[in-house]
């Protein structure tokens, strides 16, 4: 007999209805996002403001709100091609390392005599000694600073190159640490970019990396390249350095291993700082906008991790009655006298911030520095109205593909083409359900993904209508031959829509950017198209037949 079960009925309805209310709220997309930036903002700062209760309001909160993302291309947007300075950091590594060689030298001065640091090359370190008899102690000493590689191909390599030339030890990064430098460099500028890119509320970034120092940039929904650019590009970079002294002269001559900055608060002050710090931003495990307790102004509060705070305390109490500079960005904050041990790991920056500018600066803080710059080699904007028409095009193709299938099957299978046709409606509502319960960004090779799923949804429907028409040939009754026919075709669909599933997950697994979009769209619409062949097109026929119980069909 030719039945459905109750609760198999009820499961295929509860799924569909489940689908389309997902799918729903993209046919308000504007009122449905103002509606959700106003809910991120409301949960953000916990304030509620007249206009963001009104944006709220816009749409019901018991109903779903999800939304399919629109990509670069359908939205307009920002493009950026970053490459990354990576021989930056092996400078910073030798000047890191500085304080380390100078202690262990010091400790070997009865054979390597006195030490000066020298002029070098970026990412070289040259330390002259006064008794070069001593040279090759003062190289095996260095060298005893040098830790195996952590990289998977350059396990058990020192990190330092260390050798002597006449009476100057020279160290360098091994090439192995070099190319284990470069990655985590990259690892690191693409994530620190990915939560800058974040913090802003943007949605759906693309942001990967391209080749050895490379980083492509794609934001959707952004005013300009300019825009997206100055956010990147802004390094709120945090040291802490010992003060030698204070000057008003801009041209002041200075040590090669000191810094003169400028005062952030005081025009015309500069102070003289040891270049090295003492800490950096690098430590710091948290940062927050506040309020001092003793002036009532915005301030930035600051956490750092262990390893800072142990350095931090240990500085402090061994500088009392000192002051020390707190640098941001090339600019003294503020050069407090150090009036006891700062051993908590916490500390406060103030300053002459606003509420929004103390916001942002904690915003930065905790995304942290890059660790080398970045030089734009391409950058593109794409306006709202190419978005605007490339979403035309898209849902041209889509209508008119599914105008021309809906012909088709009506046309080839009367009554039948028109169950098919429902349920082809209620497949696309069920992608885009699916898209936006996931969060999946949509772009133009998406649409296309969408598109050729339309083509394919109703192969599983010919080939069981096929299989009717030969059953009511032989078959007694329509039913059963209704019930032959989806049984002896469900190996025939499941084989067919399995192979194109795979290439889907190949597509998704060795492709990137648009080749993802096309098959997350592409494997999304084959489970959906298969479940509305299988479950719903037979549930619609089953119920018509229940209802008026013919004695023939056509098919």
């Amino acid at each position: 007999m030719l039945q459905i079960p109750l609760w198999n009925r009820l499961m295929i309805i509860l799924v569909v209805l489940a689908g389309l209310a997902f799918a729903m709220p993209n046919l308000f997309y504007d009122r449905v996002e103002r509606h959700n930036d106003a809910v991120a903002a409301i949960e953000q700062t916990g304030a509620t403001t007249d206009a963001l209760a009104a944006d709220r309001a816009l749409w019901p909160d018991v109903l779903p709100s999800t939304l399919v993302n629109l990509g670069l291309d359908l939205r307009g947007g920002a493009h950026l091609l970053a490459e990354v300075q990576v021989a930056d950091v092996y400078e910073a590594r030798m000047d890191a390392l500085w304080p380390e060689v100078r202690d262990v030298l010091r400790d070997a001065r009865d054979q390597v005599g006195t030490i000066r640091r020298q002029d070098a090359a970026p990412g070289e370190l040259r330390v002259r000694i006064s008794e070069p008899a001593g040279l090759a102690d003062a190289v095996a000493a260095v060298r005893t600073l040098a830790t195996p590689v952590i990289s998977l191909t350059g396990v058990g390599s020192p990190t330092l190159d260390v050798r002597g030339e006449g009476d100057t030890v020279i160290v360098t990064l091994s090439e192995a640490e070099r190319q284990a430098t470069d990655d985590r460099t990259m690892q690191q500028s693409v994530e620190i970019v990915r939560r800058r890119v974040d913090e802003a509320g943007t949605r759906e970034p693309t942001i990967q990396r391209q080749g050895a120092d490379r980083v492509l940039i794609q934001v959707p929904g952004i005013g300009s390249a300019q825009e997206l650019k100055d956010l990147i590009g802004t390094t709120a970079r945090l040291t802490f350095h010992p003060v030698v002294g204070r000057t008003s002269d801009p041209e002041a001559r200075v040590d090669a291993r000191q810094l003169l900055l400028p005062s952030m608060d005081e025009p015309g002050a500069f102070y003289i700082l040891e270049q090295t710090p003492v800490v950096t931003g690098d430590d710091l495990v948290d940062s927050q906008p506040a309020f001092d307790q003793q002036s009532g102004q915005p301030a930035v509060t600051f956490r750092f991790n262990p390893s800072g705070a142990r350095d931090f305390g240990t500085y402090t109490a061994a500088n009392i009655g000192a002051p020390f500079a707190i640098v941001l960005d090339g600019e003294v904050v503020s050069a407090p006298v150090i009036r006891s041990a700062i051993t908590g790991g916490s500390g406060q920056i103030t300053g002459n911030f606003t509420v929004e500018t103390s916001t942002e600066l904690a915003v930065l803080l905790r995304a942290g520095a890059l660790p080398a710059e970045m030089v734009f080699l391409e950058e593109r904007t794409i306006g709202p109205e190419l978005g605007a028409d490339s979403i035309a095009a898209g849902e041209i193709a889509a209508l008119v593909a599914f105008a021309a299938v809906l012909v088709f099957m009506v046309a080839s299978y009367g009554l039948f083409g028109v169950f098919a046709s429902v349920a082809l409606i209620l497949n696309v509502g069920l992608i885009f359900g699916t898209l936006s319960a996931i969060g999946a960004t949509l772009t133009l090779p998406g649409i296309a993904g969408i598109v050729l799923t339309i083509g394919m949804a109703v192969d599983a429907n010919v080939l069981v209508f096929e299989r009717i028409r030969e059953e009511l040939k032989t078959a007694k009754g329509p039913a059963r031959a209704i019930e032959l026919g989806y049984s002896r075709a469900l190996s025939a669909i499941v084989d067919a829509n399995l192979t194109t599933f795979i290439i889907a997950v190949i597509l998704f697994a060795l492709g990137s950017g648009p080749v993802r979009g096309f098959s997350i769209t592409l494997g999304i619409g084959i489970i959906t198209s298969v479940f509305t062949a299988i479950y719903v097109t037979r549930l619609i026929i089953v119920t018509w037949f229940d209802r008026r119980r013919p004695k023939t069909i056509e098919v």
